[in-house]
């Protein structure tokens, strides 16, 4: 996922649906410099990570 579209889906007043390497994930806020994300996923929210943005997919149409 690109960076532009990772932050729309941050933006979003409606909820997408975003996977990380298959699993589902809430994307909390890009790190730029980095090209990581931060995540957590839906079913352990108190398990935060930094991820690259490559793994992350939108999920759905």
């Amino acid at each position: 996922m690109d960076q532009e579209r990772a932050q729309d889906i941050i933006n979003s007043i409606t909820m997408i649906n975003v996977k990380y390497h298959g699993f589902p994930v809430y994307l909390k806020e890009i790190n730029p410099d980095q090209e990581t994300a931060t995540v957590f996923p839906l079913d352990e929210m108190d398990h935060e990570q930094d991820v690259d943005l490559n793994g992350l997919f939108e999920d759905g149409p």
